[in-house]
């Protein structure tokens, strides 16, 4: 049987198919993305979510105004180790960290003293635990993940891919897997750690239509329904 020569893409061909694909995505979420803020309160998981991905995408400095932060409620936790020596030359494991959760966004308006919370759906947070990002692992450099969803499931899931520092995991293992029903930890995307993976925003990379993230912060609560002090390191921009 005579094997077909793969196609080789040269870069502006491969960035100008990445943005067709990406257009498809968007027009899929524009509907929901177009409502106003106003009807948030009204809409599914589904639509809240398909507005905020195509606001990061198509709205990015209007959506920033109100300061949108994720939060992640996890669930469940599955820790992986894997010895990779079988499979490589050299001695490695690979080391994975996968977790269920339910994901609410945080709104800021003018007038409002706290954010107002929205839930956005379920999902999986999938890290790998490594001293860099591994190569089959579609970030660049200095990312650290990017965010995905699939509409087409109910409720629908939002899926957080990406890798954290060993150093990271031995500080939040324990609170990870501490058994008191009256703790938590929560994995929290701020505002300023989101871009559109779209042309222009080469800093970042995943698949059409997700949202690059730079940064993930862990937050352990020693109270359920403890809340935090401050949502940001820095102060909030004047209205």
């Amino acid at each position: 049987m005579q094997l077909v020569e793969p196609v080789v893409l040269s870069p502006g061909a491969e960035s100008n198919l990445a943005e067709r694909q990406r257009d498809e995505v968007l027009k899929c979420l524009e509907p929901a993305g177009r409502r106003s803020v106003a009807e948030l309160s009204e809409m599914s998981d589904v639509d809240r979510c398909k507005w905020l991905f195509w606001n990061i995408h198509e709205n990015l400095e209007a959506v920033r105004q109100m300061e949108p932060a994720l939060q992640a409620r996890i669930n469940s936790m599955q820790y992986s180790v894997m010895d990779e020596a079988l499979l490589v030359d050299q001695a490695a494991l690979n080391k994975r960290l996968d977790l269920s959760c339910r994901w609410t966004m945080e709104l800021s308006f003018p007038g409002y003293p706290e954010e107002v919370t929205y839930p956005i759906g379920d999902g999986w947070i999938n890290l790998v635990i490594a001293s860099e990002a591994p190569a089959y692992l579609h970030v660049a450099t200095g990312q650290k993940a990017y965010l995905d969803a699939d509409h087409t499931t109910y409720p629908n899931q939002i899926y957080l891919e990406g890798w954290i520092s060993d150093h990271l995991w031995q500080d939040i293992r324990t609170h990870l897997a501490n058994p008191n029903p009256s703790c938590r930890t929560d994995v929290v995307l701020l505002d300023s750690t989101l871009f559109p993976v779209r042309r222009d925003f080469e800093f970042v990379a995943g698949p059409p239509g997700a949202i690059g993230v730079t940064n993930i912060e862990f937050r352990a609560f020693s109270h359920p329904t403890e809340r935090r002090m401050v949502r940001r390191a820095e102060p909030r921009r004047p209205r």
